[in-house]
């Protein structure tokens, strides 16, 4: 069951995207809340996305000129106003009536790129006629999971290129469900219907189920997938959920334009590495001729920095804009944004830079 429409008051106590979870999880259902914040097994690498954000530490620099300073970038070519995007997360009306129109009315305010799920509870089109009638919108992508029918997969390829979606975000890291413990626990099951866009769920089953795991890990996407995808779509393309810089390196071969360093925000495969601790070998391994970006356990302006300063272009944030969409609708995901955005501005002031170009790993130490 959906949750009740809350207060569209952003509360009182609000200071950073931290202090929206309590509130999103005072006012959704329980098992709700345990498939929207929950990861896999122990929650190992839930945990350590965070942590691994913390654990470098900013070595700033004083008195440099900043006159001028500015979050403005660059994304598959295209300018952007700042380097936060929304990542793809399923179902919105789970946590909030106005679902992902509202998601898109507030990230196209802020000027936010968004990246629509393939599960989304709302069909695409709809959103794409909210996000883009805002004139200075930024980039909006749209999510895709493979499907067994490549009619099936190309029939939403071609329903996102009519709708004016400018890239294909193509999740590779998910060919099967991860076991969350917490979710099971709390007994969760997705509202019929509540996923739009597929006339059949994605092709992702629960291992413990195993001749539907079989079924599902024969038809699991490969590389040949991808290449087919490339020849079928004129958007560019991204893989979602890369962690290894042979695959970092095998994509970019592919000619691949764009990779999201991902764990799937700890909800697959628990202990895999964390995304702060992968970025910097896969920037490395590619060596910037690739559209870099990361997510997983980002929450302040700080993290959004390092993430810059390791060779990201750009970061997404997921849970952090639900919660806030749960506590107070299409406002609170906006405030999410804004609140992101002026702590990264702080954050580059404080160590001597006016741009995001200025960023870069001397600014960082591992203790």
């Amino acid at each position: 069951m959906a949750a009740q429409p809350p207060t569209r008051q952003i509360p009182a106590d609000v200071v950073n995207l931290e202090d929206y979870a309590r509130h999103a999880q005072a006012c959704l259902p329980e098992a709700t809340w345990a498939y929207l914040s929950g990861g896999a097994a122990d929650e190992l690498t839930l945990r350590a996305n965070r942590q691994a954000w913390s654990d470098w530490q900013l070595h700033p620099r004083v008195l440099k000129p900043l006159q001028g300073a500015h979050l403005r970038t660059t994304l598959l070519g295209r300018p952007v106003a700042h380097p936060i995007l929304l990542a793809p997360v399923a179902a919105h009306q789970l946590a909030h009536p106005d679902g992902e129109i509202g998601v898109a009315y507030a990230a196209a305010a802020q000027a936010a790129g968004l990246i629509l799920s393939t599960q989304a509870s709302t069909r695409l089109e709809a959103v794409s006629h909210a996000y883009l009638a805002e004139p200075d919108h930024g980039p909006l992508w749209m999510q895709l999971y493979l499907q067994a029918d490549r009619g099936a997969t190309l029939a939403l390829v071609q329903r996102a290129e009519t709708a004016g979606y400018e890239a294909l975000v193509v999740t590779v890291d998910a060919p099967t469900h991860g076991a969350r413990d917490r979710e099971r626990r709390a007994q969760f099951q997705m509202p019929t219907g509540m996923q739009v866009n597929l006339d059949t769920p994605p092709l992702r089953a629960n291992a413990d189920v195993d001749a539907g795991w079989q079924s599902v890990l024969a038809q699991a996407p490969t590389w040949a997938d991808i290449a087919w995808l490339q020849t079928q779509t004129r958007l560019p393309i991204l893989l979602k959920g890369v962690l290894h810089e042979d695959d970092a390196r095998q994509a970019q071969q592919l000619g691949i334009q764009g990779l999201i360093v991902s764990n799937h925000g700890g909800r697959t495969l628990d202990t895999a590495v964390s995304t702060a601790w992968a970025l910097p070998r896969i920037a490395d391994a590619v060596g910037g001729d690739v559209c870099l970006l990361v997510d997983g356990g980002i929450r302040r302006g700080t993290d959004v920095l390092k993430a810059l300063a390791l060779g990201a272009q750009a970061v997404l944030i997921g849970r952090p804009y639900v919660y806030a969409l749960a506590t107070a609708g299409a406002l609170g995901v906006a405030h999410v944004l804004r609140l992101l955005q002026d702590e990264l501005a702080i954050a580059m002031a404080l160590c001597g830079c006016a741009t995001v170009q200025d960023l870069h790993r001397g600014l960082l130490v591992r203790p």
